[in-house]
């Protein structure tokens, strides 16, 4: 009797489990849908504040409007990709959370970033 075999996907990885044999093969990027990580370091370059920011708002902000810039091109191409839309839906939310947290705090910064990101 043979066994066929079974996939587990574990942290992104996906292994194939055939027997007493394991193969793990890494998923690559989706480059339509999601930022390298080069992408990202280029974005997090622009718009940091000090030299180790990747948590300020304004390089959060950064990111998430890349990404949606990228997931809306990509929702444009595959209309029916409903899960897409909603992670979309969900980052255009927290974007804008971040958004109304950094006006409340400080509407110098929150202004310069907005028309840098050509917000509004």
């Amino acid at each position: 009797m043979t066994r066929s075999p079974a996939l587990v996907v574990v942290r992104g990885r996906i292994i194939i489990i055939a027997g007493s044999v394991v193969k793990v093969s890494s998923l690559c990027y989706n480059s339509d849908v999601m930022l390298t990580p080069q992408q990202k370091a280029k974005i997090l370059n622009n718009f940091r504040v000090h030299d180790k920011d990747t948590g300020s708002p304004e390089a959060q902000i950064a990111l998430f409007t890349e990404e949606i810039e990228k997931l809306t091109k990509h929702l444009k191409k595959h209309g029916k990709d409903n899960s897409s839309r909603v992670g979309l839906l969900k980052m255009v939310a927290k974007r804008k959370r971040l958004l109304d947290y950094l006006k409340r705090g400080d509407a110098k910064r929150y202004s310069s970033l907005v028309k840098k990101l050509g917000l509004k």
